[in-house]
């Protein structure tokens, strides 16, 4: 994995609800087909605005409290954070440019 970050229930707090950036939370599973298609995307975005955003990846399947936490019922769905606080969700593979237009407020 390049530019996104692993995180899993024990490390969720401190990666994603301390951050001082914005965070984009990527739920996802081995065995979803749309999850692997966003993945090049995010990894681009992550790798383009590294200093504005963090993009981190989720599995679903290994780490539950999470997911249930917020209510993650389709995948793949990304969840951005700010100062704590969930203040966006996509749901659904889309291409890098409408994600970048989801995503203008905070990059």
């Amino acid at each position: 994995m390049g530019a996104t970050k692993v995180v899993t229930d024990e490390t969720f707090e401190a990666e994603v609800l301390k951050n001082d950036k914005p965070v984009i939370v990527d739920y996802w599973a081995e065995w979803c087909g749309p999850c692997r298609m966003v993945a090049p995307v995010l990894e681009e975005i992550a790798t383009e605005y590294a200093d504005k955003i963090a993009v981190v990846k989720l599995n679903i399947d290994e780490n539950p409290a999470v997911s249930q936490r917020y209510g993650i019922m389709a995948i793949p769905t990304m969840n951005v954070f700010s100062g704590g606080q969930v203040v966006k969700q996509i749901v659904g593979a889309k291409p890098k440019s409408a994600i970048l237009r989801e995503l203008a407020e905070y990059i």
